[in-house]
């Protein structure tokens, strides 16, 4: 019986979702694996997975061995750098979940730059605007940027997003520009269908006092870079977070409007798994994402509305986050 065998065959089916996919993470057979979590299933006397033909999930006694195993592993491995001749370099796979849009326009030089320095990380990146479960689907680390809501999940602040009103100057030469909020009821709006505020937009005065409005829906996706051609393509107004419109509001393709008008900022988050010990390398990993957007983020200098304001701002470790 070796314990920690099966507590890495636990591990591994988990993050891994199947015994086939485990055996080749662990360089073994697939039987292999599944008689280390017969027997251990067997010396607990509980289940610890729930097997389907289309899924492998875990039980709540599973979850919490499995939360342990981690740490345990983590802590292995970690020893086993320290005392290493190359305890300097940092090795092993480390699993990533960010949103499309904006893995796709910042994400990839960043991760370049962090495999550069260290070869031996087996990176895999998840680019989906979907909240992955980060510990049935075996992810390190995920970015999110959104309202948070609570979780036993971890999250570290990287910065804080501003969200602009914007439309194209085609669409306001054709419409009008609206000089308050009420007067968007007149207007087309291009909904983001993810976000938290549905048909309903709200903005604060200079004053403070919230104003909202109901929009009238011309076109609704599931992708914010959808939402931004569209809009530049003079479809109608959108609510954008700024590192998706300041490109195209730079070059003039798209205007702020309403800019004395305030909506609501969301922020940039790291979220890890609960009960995880980080490993080393996503400690790493996560300083290297916080030199790049904590001090100063790539949008940050837009023109014409609040995103040429400081967008910084990290925080400390906090549990919030929903999957």
């Amino acid at each position: 019986m070796n314990r920690f065998d099966e507590l890495a065959s636990l591990v591994a089916v988990v993050e891994h979702g199947s015994f086939s996919a485990a055996a080749k993470r662990l360089d073994t057979a697939k039987s292999a694996v599944s008689r280390r979590i017969t027997d251990l299933e067997a010396r607990l006397g509980v289940r610890l997975l729930n097997r389907t033909t289309r899924r492998l999930g875990l039980t709540e006694p599973g979850r919490v061995l499995y939360e342990r195993a981690v740490r345990i592993l983590a802590d292995w491995e970690e020893a086993e750098q320290l005392v290493s001749a190359e305890s300097s370099r940092l090795s092993g796979p480390m699993k990533i979940s960010t949103p499309l849009g904006f893995g796709l326009r910042y994400l990839g030089p960043v991760v370049a730059e962090f495999a550069r320095a260290n070869p031996d990380v087996r990176l895999e990146v998840d680019l989906s605007d979907r909240e992955v479960d980060l510990v049935d689907e075996g992810f390190d680390m995920a970015i999110r940027i959104g309202k948070l809501a609570d979780s036993s999940l971890v999250a570290k602040r990287l910065t804080t997003i501003d969200m602009v009103c914007a439309a194209s100057p085609t669409y306001l030469a054709e419409r009008g520009r609206p000089a308050n909020p009420e007067e968007l009821r007149d207007h087309k709006s291009l909904r983001y269908t993810l976000a938290k505020w549905g048909s309903t937009w709200r903005f604060k005065d200079q004053n403070g006092r919230m104003r909202q409005v109901r929009m009238k829906t011309a076109l609704a996706a599931n992708n914010g870079d959808h939402i931004l051609q569209a809009c530049t393509a003079g479809l109608g107004v959108a609510l954008l977070p700024i590192f998706v419109a300041h490109e195209a509001i730079r070059a003039g393709h798209l205007e702020i409007i309403l800019a004395d008008y305030r909506v609501d900022s969301v922020g940039m988050f790291l979220v890890y798994p609960p009960g995880r010990y980080l490993s080393r390398r996503v400690r790493v990993f996560s300083e290297h994402m916080v030199e790049h957007f904590q001090e100063k983020a790539p949008w940050s200098d837009c023109p014409g509305g609040p995103c040429h304001e400081s967008s910084g701002g990290g925080g400390s470790e906090a549990s919030a986050v929903t999957r």
